[in-house]
């Protein structure tokens, strides 16, 4: 069995940074990625990263977010600065695309249970 647990999200003001988590168990992935939705909106890919260490940021955290692994946990990380109110929204972590299509939420085969992600101005 495949799950992926998220922790980290919370309320913070903006400017202020938090790092979130999504571990997996069950199996290891080639891709891992995250995505965001806020309400009303689509789901959005936010960042995703490979095996070998290649990432993908959507242009709008560019620059602020940070993807990183760490394989021999199965763990996977977003680190995200200088957060704005705009950036508020379920963040979600999801495995099991192949890295052609990690912006694709409809190419991922697992998901998190989602973690809010407030911000206040």
């Amino acid at each position: 069995q495949v799950q992926l647990v998220e922790s980290g999200g919370g309320l913070v003001q903006a400017g202020g940074s938090l790092r979130l988590s999504c571990a997996a168990s069950g199996r290891t992935f080639s891709s891992r990625g995250w995505f965001r939705q806020a309400p009303g909106k689509d789901r959005e890919a936010v960042a995703a990263i490979a095996w070998s260490g290649s990432t993908y940021y959507a242009d709008s955290v560019k620059g602020r977010f940070t993807i990183s692994r760490n394989n021999a946990q199965n763990t996977v990380y977003l680190q995200m600065n200088s957060l704005k109110p705009e950036d508020t929204a379920v963040y979600y972590c999801a495995a099991g695309a192949p890295w052609s299509g990690v912006t694709m939420a409809t190419a991922y085969n697992y998901w998190g249970q989602g973690t809010q992600v407030t911000v206040s101005s």
